[in-house]
């Protein structure tokens, strides 16, 4: 029978070779999420031990595949939390009215998953009268390439798990911006227009480039406090001047990075940036 101590040190070395040799960033993450989903694959495997789960993954290219896949935060919806939305329409609007008409508008939906967050942005742009979507440019970033391929097809299937025209129902007469056909829902291409996905990681990479408002919401919930303060930092450095942060409303900015975000609406977990954070 395996002791305890030796399971805790076969988990802490499956988590190094999943680091070392998969170039996934366990030590960015907390142990409790990564057992959950090593767990869930080791049960869908019939694997009992961590060691034995070890050399399954060093024996198969599929299994590395798939717990990568499981391993990778994924867990989104168009619109979530409607009332943060509202409050992003009147953010959209302030920015829209100032600065040049013909300046962009640049949103980062970082941590994007399978882009419904950055497509609910673009529609929130075309909805609204106050807000010229002409100048709205959105790049939405993601550590995973295949959940990015996802993206920028913008086609969701609905499910018993995945009610799609619930998540839609916000947005007043969505069928104006997404088509439906028996159980998918498709983009419509001047949404697709406006959005560009790029690979990032968040914990080890610089932001692809200056922004007025960043949207990185319910991942500080799975990384532990290093990386926190990381993403923060990373975050801070992409608003542009006045720029807008928002998070996920369970979701607290790092004391040691609070100097660099006033709140806007605190409890819906929208800043703007100081002269501290978008200092580069």
């Amino acid at each position: 029978m395996v002791s305890s101590r030796q399971e805790d040190r076969a988990f802490t070395t499956l988590l190094t070779y999943i680091e070392d040799e998969l170039a996934f960033a366990t030590s960015s993450y907390n142990d409790a999420y990564l057992d959950r989903r090593i767990s869930a694959r080791m049960r869908r495997r019939r694997v009992d031990e961590y060691a034995e789960y070890q050399a399954l993954l060093e024996d198969e290219q599929e299994e590395q595949q798939a717990l990568l896949d499981a391993l990778s935060v994924n867990v989104t919806s168009f619109f979530r939390n409607p009332e943060v939305w509202e409050a992003l329409r009147d953010v959209l609007r302030d920015l829209s009215a100032s600065g040049s008409r013909r300046d962009p508008i640049r949103i980062w939906s970082a941590a994007c998953s399978d882009g419904r967050e950055a497509y609910s942005l673009a529609m929130l742009a075309h909805d609204d009268d106050h807000v010229d979507e002409r100048r709205v440019e959105i790049v939405g970033t993601d550590i995973k390439r295949e959940i990015l391929r996802a993206a920028r097809k913008g086609e969701y299937r609905a499910s018993e798990t995945n009610d799609v025209a619930e998540q839609l129902d916000p947005m007043d007469r969505w069928e104006r911006f997404v088509e439906k056909d028996d159980e998918w829902f498709r983009v419509k291409d001047r949404l697709r227009d406006m959005v560009q996905f790029k690979r990032r990681d968040l914990i080890r990479e610089d932001p692809p480039g200056t922004f007025d408002l960043v949207v990185c919401r319910n991942l500080f919930i799975y990384i532990n406090a290093d990386s926190k303060r990381a993403v923060f930092e990373t975050l801070g450095s992409a608003l542009d001047d006045d720029g807008y942060l928002t998070i996920g409303m369970t979701e607290t900015i790092p004391p040691s990075c609070r100097k660099q975000f006033e709140p806007v609406e605190k409890r819906l977990r929208i800043y703007k940036g100081t002269p501290e954070s978008t200092r580069r």
